[in-house]
């Protein structure tokens, strides 16, 4: 018999929300209370949700209100808050002399690197107000620019894709967001973080994600979960498993799939 559901770990932008970032539409702009009855059903069955995303702590606080939910992962994983208490998740990269994490990696240049090497510019104006990740958008290889950072001297610091975003650029189609932060952050990580706090099993708990960033907490649950409109790589994971919906539909997709399938 399989173990009851017991935690959904679930990204923001481009998964639970629909067009322009709203919980209440879905991919294309229409009217839909799917991502609320995915919430819902987790209620029902008794399941923990906890939102992870790139956004900052301030947004994630009136999010996480508006949900809610108790405990969020913040920054791409930088910090998480548990039950309204605050834990940095940047290992060897912290706030020195009264600077944030923030102000310790623009000191270090690594920022300006990116943009002059790749087509990055800052997500005005969202890349304000951060704690600890410069928030880029455009088109870079994550790879490429890890192997550039630590060609460079900023090995402790690592580029992630957060998946597309709407918003135009010149040039570049569909541009995907980008955070800079410190190696030892990832979602992956929040999401362990919290199962290690709650004392979940991985089997107990699903992830449902759009990009490659959010797969990476496949390490961590018993079962990740791709929306349709992700565009991660899958090869290899073999706890991966593709929404036939979208956004919201395919987050409430999700969690009715595994509540049926653990009666």
């Amino acid at each position: 018999m399989s173990p009851p559901l017991r935690c959904l770990y679930c990204d923001l932008d481009g998964t639970l929300l629909g067009a322009d970032a709203s919980f209440l539409h879905d991919a294309d702009g229409g009217f839909s209370l799917l991502g609320a009855r995915a919430l819902e059903a987790c209620a029902r069955a008794g399941a923990e949700v906890v939102i992870y995303s790139g956004r900052r702590r301030s947004t994630l606080f009136h999010d996480a209100r508006l949900l809610g939910v108790r405990s969020y992962a913040f920054e791409a994983g930088a910090g998480f808050v548990l039950d309204g208490e605050l834990h940095w998740l940047t290992g060897d990269v912290v706030p020195e002399a009264g600077r944030t994490v923030f102000d310790v990696i623009e000191a270090s240049g690594a920022p300006a690197l990116l943009m002059d090497r790749f087509a990055l510019e800052y997500h005005a104006p969202w890349h304000m107000d951060r704690d600890v990740s410069h928030l880029f958008r455009g088109r870079a290889d994550a790879a490429e620019a890890d192997a550039l950072l630590e060609a460079e001297g900023h090995a402790s610091l690592r580029l992630v894709d957060n998946g597309a975003i709407v918003a135009p650029m010149p040039g570049i189609p569909r541009p995907h967001a980008y955070h800079l932060i410190p190696r030892a952050a990832s979602k992956a990580r929040a999401v362990a973080f919290h199962m290690r706090a709650r004392g979940y099993a991985p089997e107990e708990c699903i992830a449902v994600g759009d990009s490659q960033e959010d797969m990476g907490a496949a390490a961590a649950v018993g079962t990740f979960w791709l929306v349709a409109n992700g565009a991660a790589d899958a090869t290899g994971v073999a706890n991966v498993r593709r929404c036939a919906e979208p956004n919201g539909a395919g987050v409430y997709e999700a969690v009715l799939t595994e509540l049926a399938e653990r009666r």
